[in-house]
């Protein structure tokens, strides 16, 4: 369709020229086009009036230009298919419109007459323009979010980034959340973010995934965003991770910044209000209907009353039941086991196979329809990945998610300065990028058939996730990235995921997965 579209193009274009091209030869042999001359219509009134000039250059020639390098970059864009050309293409036809409403506002107000030729030459830029606008439309949103994420990265993250992050976290939600429940806003947005394509679509654990990327727990722990998460582009949420009973949060610091490392302090805890109260909100903003599919992360609360094994099991068990017995319309749960912030965990741990076995037996017991997703750590050696995926997969889960925050305060891809700041807390972003990947590739080799697979860690682009993807993921998540490269990111991981699979010849996301392995 694209072809056919640029071949028409070039068709226009060419009119273009032979139309401006024949102005601006009548111009310079000083002479007026036949035209028929009435009340409306007068050729001689437009080309002799000094507007039809922009700073001494007639028009016609400028129209001329446009049209050759319209032309011309078509063309290329046609011979080789390059996305820089088609930009070009959407860049100049913008251009020639505006300059075109321009000239038929000085015919139309100003001079009070109309030249043919030239109305024939903005009919034609208009025709362009739209069919850019209408069959262009991918390549029209990677433009615009390029500039939304060049404008993110140098001006307004550089401001955030002034301020505690804490702070910057905590409205990023409250404005979600009000944004959110803006019908026309949210309609607005999600007409620029949100571009579905078959080739993205997946059906996993009975749920259809519209889009692969997904918002992951620790981001949105008071469930404010899930009426918006979907305008942002994300084809699934994650809330929490939610407790039993609520948690302030760890002493401060709780959030910090390594820009140069790209990544983030984490030290919240699993900083929440508990799962009564989600349970709550989530009535009372009526979203028990989600527009997307949203997950519920549970985990061990962080205090120090749970003091036993068995008194952890069941806090946890406990905050399975008042969801499953709510009418929160979730789509699936995740069961976090690796948070490496909890402070009063004492030597409580679902590590050793025989508690992480005795935890997936009482959760069991439940009887949850709703697929369960276990989040992993990225500290453990492979050897006790591959055994705690074994007794994961003996209990028949859906799948892992693959993984948390990075402890190892020496990976290469810190830097020490950065490091020495913070005396508390661990890291995400780019530091979790390649161990998570060495483990969504174990995995996959030893479990894909029997465990479904999200990678989480590190992914700041369209190719780290196709990295992620081709390693064993079937689906994404991240937080990270999109603080740091600006919300669009998430729409052009959708975008560019979609140029990769028909570069590599996939029709569909889920013939790529574990292509690498």
């Amino acid at each position: 369709m694209k072809q056919k579209i640029l071949f028409l193009i070039l068709f226009l274009a060419l009119l273009g020229i032979i139309d401006s091209g024949y102005l601006t030869y009548e111009h310079y042999a000083k002479t007026i086009p036949p035209c028929s001359t009435n009340v409306f219509i007068d050729c001689r009134k437009v080309l002799g009036s000094h507007y039809s000039y922009f700073f001494g250059i007639p028009l016609a020639l400028i129209g001329l230009i446009h049209y050759l390098i319209l032309f011309f970059i078509s063309l290329i864009s046609l011979k080789t298919k390059s996305k820089i050309f088609s930009y070009l293409v959407i860049l100049q036809s913008t251009i020639g419109v505006f300059a075109s409403i321009y000239f038929m506002y000085l015919q139309l107000i100003i001079i009070k007459s109309l030249c043919l030729y030239c109305t024939f030459s903005a009919i034609i830029s208009f025709i362009i323009f739209s069919l850019v606008m209408i069959f262009m439309r991918k390549e029209k949103r990677e433009i615009l979010f390029y500039f939304f994420g060049f404008s993110y990265q140098n001006f307004l993250r550089k401001i955030f980034f002034l301020i505690d992050p804490e702070f910057i976290h905590e409205r990023m939600l409250d404005n979600g959340e009000l944004l959110g429940k803006l019908t026309p806003v949210k309609y607005l947005v999600n007409r620029i973010t949100r571009y579905k394509d078959k080739s993205l679509q997946q059906k996993i654990a009975g749920l259809t995934f519209e889009l692969p990327v997904g918002l992951a727990a620790g981001f949105d722990y008071e469930a404010k965003l899930p009426l918006i998460s979907s305008a942002l582009g994300f084809g699934f949420q994650t809330i929490g991770t939610i407790t039993n009973m609520p948690y302030e949060g760890n002493p401060k610091p709780r959030l910090g910044r390594l820009p140069m490392s790209k990544s983030l302090m984490v030290n919240k805890g699993f900083k929440n209000p508990g799962a009564d109260s989600i349970i709550k909100r989530l009535a009372l903003s009526g979203v028990e209907g989600f527009d997307i599919l949203i997950g519920i992360s549970i985990g061990r609360t962080n205090s120090i009353k749970l003091s036993t094994l068995d008194k952890s099991i069941e806090d946890i068990v406990t905050a399975f039941k008042k969801f499953e017995r709510s009418k929160v319309n979730n789509s699936y749960y995740e069961l976090n086991i690796s948070c490496p912030n909890i402070i009063h965990g004492g030597e409580i741990s679902f590590y050793p196979l025989r508690n992480l076995s005795q935890l997936l037996s009482a959760v069991q017991k439940l009887r949850i329809k709703k697929p369960i997703f276990i989040k992993m750590p990225i500290e453990l050696s492979n050897n006790q990945t591959l055994n705690i995926l074994k007794v994961i997969s003996e209990y028949k889960l859906t799948g892992v998610i693959i993984g948390n925050l990075q402890k190892n305060k020496n990976d290469p891809t810190l830097v020490k300065e950065e490091v020495k700041i913070w005396k508390v807390g661990y890291f995400s972003g780019k530091p979790t990028f390649n161990r998570s990947n060495e483990l969504i590739k174990l995995a996959y080799k030893n479990f894909g058939k029997k465990l479904v697979i999200i990678g989480c860690g590190g992914i700041f682009s369209a190719e780290d996730a196709y990295t992620k993807i081709r390693l064993g993921a079937s689906l994404i998540q991240l937080i990270t990235g999109m603080i740091y490269q600006g919300p669009q990111l998430i729409p052009q991981i959708n975008l560019g995921l979609i140029d990769k699979l028909q570069k590599d010849g996939f029709k569909n996301i889920a013939e790529a997965v574990g292509t690498d392995v």
